[in-house]
């Protein structure tokens, strides 16, 4: 009887030390997740996630802090009935100043069902000057078009000479504006009466109205306000670069001069003499 006893009383002792590393690891009771890493002025921030277990009538809290863990936006949302959510927040007011790296928080229900991610903000967006050389592939000739831009960058610029325009392609990281000094030797629009005509401006084939417009006798200047994600621009004029630039004209002359020289020595004639 001692023996089996101690035989029972040893059972559960081996069972028990055999489980304890067995279970698996739990899902995140909430996640959440944001669209890009960094954002300026004026951006759209999407922040996205998902709860593990919904709770009806209970909203889900979204918090930003800056990089002094100041409170600059609060909200609160309702979860959907599979437990995902989304919101989106716009970087603008006066709480946004700070340079730096942000924290988004969400909290669902009890106060430690939590989770956050940070991005980096920047309260000013970046203001590119430069000079892009743009050569006509018939002429040959190149034209130096200034430019100023914010919220992205010029990737490149080429001339479609059927639709009498210059199509400027662009990385908007943010909205943003473009401003364009435009050799009228390039491009250019005139009424039927050869006074200065507003260009047509297309954003991924949209017409758009140009911010601001100015000319004097060399250039036609434009600013174009665009939206983060749009990628060409393309400004359109009722005359482009001339089918013959400066090299091929002279080329022209000098060929024309040669063939009036042979024909003077020579006596050629190109009419028939009557």
């Amino acid at each position: 009887m001692l023996i089996l006893s101690l035989s029972a009383l040893s059972i559960p002792i081996f069972a028990q030390s055999a489980t304890p590393s067995s279970s698996p690891p739990t899902a995140a009771l909430i996640t959440t997740s944001i669209d890009k890493s960094s954002y300026t002025l004026g951006d759209t921030i999407v922040i996205s996630g998902q709860v593990q277990s919904v709770v009806i009538g209970t909203p889900l809290v979204i918090q930003i802090f800056d990089p002094n863990n100041s409170l600059v936006q609060v909200a609160q949302i309702d979860v959907s009935q599979d437990g995902k959510y989304t919101d989106t927040i716009k970087a603008v007011g006066p709480y946004w100043k700070l340079n730096g790296s942000y924290t988004v928080k969400v909290q669902y229900g009890p106060p430690n069902v939590t989770a956050q991610t940070t991005f980096t903000f920047q309260s000013s967006p970046t203001t590119t000057s430069n000079v892009f050389q743009l050569k006509d592939p018939s002429s040959q000739q190149t034209f130096n078009v200034n430019y100023t831009i914010t919220g992205g960058t010029v990737k490149t610029m080429i001339i479609d000479a059927q639709s009498l325009s210059v199509i400027v392609s662009v990385n908007s990281t943010s909205d943003g504006t473009i401003s364009l000094q435009l050799p009228r030797a390039l491009i250019d629009s005139k009424t039927n009466s050869g006074q200065d005509d507003a260009f047509i401006i297309l954003i991924d084939g949209a017409e758009v109205k140009s911010q601001s417009e100015s000319a004097n006798n060399d250039f036609r200047n434009i600013t174009v306000q665009f939206l983060q994600g749009d990628q060409d621009i393309e400004i359109i004029g009722t005359q482009i670069v001339p089918e013959f630039g400066p090299i091929a004209a002279l080329v022209l002359a000098i060929a024309i001069i040669s063939i009036i020289a042979v024909s003077a020595k020579t006596g050629l004639r190109f009419m028939p003499k009557y």
